[in-house]
């Protein structure tokens, strides 16, 4: 999608030096990767302590793992 939008030289030149990122459009996409990474995150760790598991983790790991090593 194309779109014309005024950006603030200075904080696309801090944004290109701390990361290396060469091109306006990168920087962008980068800071959208970001921002949505993050409020993804935030929405994941609201529902800390909300959420309930019946399970058993000592059960669970002996059955991730065999018992025996495997042997090529």
């Amino acid at each position: 999608m194309r779109t014309n939008i005024v950006l603030d030289d200075d904080l696309i030149h801090q944004a290109q030096e701390l990361t290396g990122i060469k091109t306006k459009k990168e920087v962008i996409h980068e800071a959208l990767l970001t921002l949505i990474r993050l409020r993804q995150q935030a929405q994941v760790r609201s529902l800390r302590g909300k959420l309930h598991w019946d399970g058993n983790l000592d059960e669970q790991d002996r059955r991730s793992y065999p018992s025996k090593p495997l042997t090529c």
